[in-house]
């Protein structure tokens, strides 16, 4: 007679599981130690000390390879030969990948269709062998599923897998190591869990006073939502502002094993991330990808929270794999996530001499002088126009004393600086075409970026001559693009050239141009 046993689940590993695991993790076959750096310009403004724990240093630019070799580096030699699968966003994708040219497997890789393309041709160099399927990881994760299958691959997990998260762990047992004296807390970006599993495992086994913080997305906030109501939640779609943490359910083991290792859990948003990209530029000369910036961003809401001073803060940058043209959303929202621009709506009567009264109060405005950094107009109704300007701050917080200030001066005025449609979408879409634009004549103006160089083109100006369009965007160099429509009658040619001969500006004239014809051009 024989008797059937019922396979039985591993038992969970305890702390002292995981602190072994971690000390003992196969990850410097591939993984370097990266380097634990002051952000010194960071750390002045937040009177504190911040220190940045440089995972885009590694080979695949982004700290995934250490729990996927890991893991790999455990599988029976039948297993390798057989070939690995995973599902990823992109990082642990190149992980997968590179372990796999590492081993001598074959790695099929599932990613989802929104992955930027700097990752999917990343993956490929390392040959892996790329699937595109859904527009998240936990899609792609359901793909994957199903090739592995089909095909009799070994899944590597990028999260949830005790010897992906001890890999993920050695970056705690760094961190611990390279930080000389007191420190108060470490900040960890969360998409599926494994980074801060392994991260908070290993310091809370070690140095438990340290403070472990997670860091989310708003729109993907998956673990915090889980561990706050004591159970797995499933968001039904995620944000993919930050595609490296877009996750829609977090793992079994990474949400047992983070639900008794992070003290505090924050939330970023957009905006601030982008800033975030941007003060670990100024202190690196990197650019890391919004999921590498997230810790950095909620180093500054933590400070800001508690009114910290002369603390000691980690913030592990992840990741910096950045597909390049996204730099340049990332460079208009890095002002407005710092708060460091606010923008407007601003109502000026449609008469003579309103516009320069209105760059007039812009001067004096109280805080100082300041820079337009954006001004759209063009003209549409006889009685007053509407206008979208981008003024430079020196703080958080001043958008609504300079929004009642345009209102003391007679100019109706909305704030809009935290209006998600109007830094989206509004602030390109003021113009069109109008019926009151007779004589308009388009030009495309070089401004030097110095104070006065607008009023000096309505100085020289003619009082009879009106401006009907005007489209500004500060650029960040010395000089900027001016778009204007200028209403000059056909006699005032010979005056209108003296004029811009006068201003010494370059510029040319885009009347003839079919896009001003097709889109602007009065009707």
């Amino acid at each position: 007679m024989t008797t059937q046993t019922a396979a039985r689940r591993p038992e969970p590993l305890t702390a002292t599981d995981y602190l072994k695991q971690v000390l003992t993790a196969r990850v410097y076959d591939v993984a370097i130690e990266s380097d634990l750096d002051p952000a010194r310009n960071l750390g002045r403004r937040l009177h504190n000390k911040v220190f940045l724990k440089r995972e885009d240093q590694q080979p695949v630019f982004s700290f995934k390879l250490r729990g996927a070799y890991n893991k790999m580096a455990h599988l029976t030699p039948e297993q390798l030969k057989a070939g690995v699968i995973c599902a990823s966003a992109g990082n642990h994708a190149q992980g997968v990948a590179l372990g796999g040219h590492k081993l001598g497997a074959r790695a099929v890789i599932v990613m989802p269709t929104t992955t930027p393309q700097v990752k999917v041709d990343a993956v490929k160099a390392l040959g892996g062998e790329v699937v595109l399927a859904g527009d998240s990881y936990s899609d792609a994760y359901e793909h994957a599923v199903k090739l592995q299958a089909e095909e009799g691959l070994t899944f590597i997990h990028p999260f949830d897998d005790p010897l992906v998260i001890a890999g993920q762990g050695t970056i705690g047992m760094e961190i611990l190591r390279q930080h000389q004296g007191p420190l108060h807390a470490v900040f960890v970006a969360i998409g599926g869990g494994g980074l801060i599993s392994g991260v908070g495992a290993y310091i809370k086994a070690i140095r438990p006073e340290v403070k472990v913080i997670g860091v989310q997305m708003r729109d993907s906030d998956a673990m915090a939502q889980s561990v706050g109501r004591g159970q797995h939640v499933t968001l039904p779609d995620v944000g993919l502002f930050a595609d490296g943490t877009a996750v829609k359910r977090v793992g079994d083991e990474t949400f047992r094993v983070a639900s008794t290792v992070v003290d505090e859990f924050i939330t970023v948003d957009t905006d601030a991330v982008c800033a975030a990209i941007k003060d670990v530029f100024i202190d690196t000369r990197s650019i890391v990808e919004p999921s590498g910036a997230m810790a950095v961003a909620a180093v500054k809401q933590y400070v800001a929270k508690h009114k910290t001073k002369g603390e000691s803060y980690v913030a592990i940058l992840s990741g910096a794999n950045m597909n390049f043209d996204r730099l340049r959303f990332v460079a208009e929202r890095a002002e407005v996530g710092e708060e460091r621009e606010a923008l407007f709506a601003v109502t000026i009567p449609e008469e003579r001499g309103s516009f320069r009264r209105f760059l007039e109060v812009i001067g004096s405005l109280p805080g100082g002088q300041r820079n337009v950094t954006e001004f759209n107009y063009r003209i549409s109704d006889a009685a007053q126009a509407h206008v979208f300007v981008g003024l430079t701050t020196a703080g958080k917080g001043e958008s609504p004393r300079i929004a009642a200030a345009f209102q003391k001066a007679g100019f109706g005025a909305l704030d809009l600086t935290h209006n998600e449609l109007a830094k989206e979408h509004v602030r390109y879409m003021v113009g069109g075409h109008s019926t009151l634009s007779k004589d308009e004549r388009l030009l495309r103006f070089v401004f030097p970026e110095r104070p006065g160089a607008l009023m000096k083109f309505l100085s020289l100006m003619r009082p009879s001559w009106n401006i009907s369009l005007f489209n500004y965007r500060h650029e960040g160099a010395d000089y900027g693009h001016i778009l204007v429509g200028m209403q000059v009658p056909k006699a005032d040619d010979a005056a209108f050239r003296r004029f811009l001969g006068e201003l010494g500006y370059p510029w040319v004239e885009e009347t003839d141009n079919p896009a001003y014809q097709l889109f602007l051009q009065g009707r």
